[in-house]
């Protein structure tokens, strides 16, 4: 991964007119890498899941509700899966951009939107399930 360069005004700043000095990159202890790589399995896992719950929902739980909202219950399930697959690479790279160089790992939003999302999705399933056929 080629180091990325930085201005003398600090780390992550772009000044113009700066001298741009490069930021240096070391391998992290392969286990932190192994474990990086772990997280982003099992939250591609999760997309999966998410995936297989909206084709479901769809396909093989047609007497539950209207088809109109098993069809969004679907594909929310779906689009979550998307949102869920494309953070899990992102953070991926962010945490092992952070090792490399040295600094703390950055937070993440990615749990919030997923239990958000899921929130209410399951929501939406419990006003079908009582709603009945």
């Amino acid at each position: 991964m080629p180091a990325e360069s930085v201005s003398a005004a600090g780390p992550g700043t772009r000044g113009e007119g700066a001298e741009a000095v490069p930021e240096v990159e070391h391998e992290p202890d392969y286990r932190f890498t192994l474990a990086n790589e772990r997280t982003v399995l099992a939250w591609l896992r999760t997309s999966l899941a998410l995936m297989a719950a909206g084709v479901a929902v769809v396909q093989f739980v047609p007497l539950l509700g209207r088809p109109a909202v098993r069809e969004a219950t679907g594909l929310g399930f779906t689009v979550l899966s998307v949102v869920t697959a494309i953070a899990a690479v992102l953070r991926w790279r962010t945490v092992q951009r952070a090792m490399r160089r040295g600094r703390p790992l950055p937070g993440s939003a990615t749990v919030w939107v997923v239990a958000a999302g899921l929130a209410a999705t399951g929501l939406v399933v419990c006003v079908m399930m009582l709603a009945g056929p």
